[in-house]
């Protein structure tokens, strides 16, 4: 599915792979895009971790695909992801809203056990900021912002969309953010 707003947009397959993109899908891609149907690499990834247990696992079909079912529904700028596994209900909302430059991904999870569980959330995002990311990876300088609770990113040598920052989020406290890829 396609979801965007005047300014950002995303496509999402049912795996959960697709890219996110800035005023122009094709110039100014924020995160890759494979276009290979077999393996559906996601270049957006939420990974999920017992932390008492070490599982870890995501509430997408892809990259970690559990044997438990997936529900997967796509409508009018939006897709909602639902899965049970390890005890936990979870769902993972995504859409850019129309009043926003931004796209949205809301995870809902849901003990289904009876014991009191110690779980973390790690938002993977590969950036690429232009058309491919092999080409504007080494140019991709990111900044962590305590304060304000974001990664910064742009990429000088876009020429079109030199000056755009992209940021990445969440609204939860976190423990530790890195723009290191090891």
């Amino acid at each position: 599915v396609v979801a965007n707003n005047a300014d950002v947009g995303f496509l999402v397959t049912e795996t959960g792979g697709g890219f996110t993109w800035a005023s122009n899908s094709h110039e100014n891609r924020l995160t890759p895009w494979s276009n290979d149907v077999v393996s559906d690499s996601p270049g957006e990834v939420i990974y999920l971790r017992d932390e008492d247990s070490g599982a870890t696992w995501t509430p997408t079909p892809l990259p970690i695909r559990e044997n438990a079912p997936y529900s997967i529904r796509h409508g009018q700028g939006y897709t909602v992801f639902e899965h049970a596994s390890h005890g936990i209900s979870q769902e993972l909302l995504m859409f850019a809203p129309l009043d926003a430059p931004v796209k949205i991904s809301l995870l809902r999870l849901r003990n289904r056990t009876e014991r009191k569980r110690r779980l973390s959330a790690t938002n993977y995002v590969d950036l690429t900021l232009g058309v491919d990311r092999h080409a504007s990876a080494p140019h991709i300088v990111t900044d962590i912002e305590e304060q304000q609770g974001a990664v910064f990113a742009r990429n000088s040598f876009n020429n079109e969309f030199a000056e755009r920052i992209a940021f990445v989020s969440t609204s939860e406290p976190r423990c530790t953010m890195t723009c290191d890829r090891k």
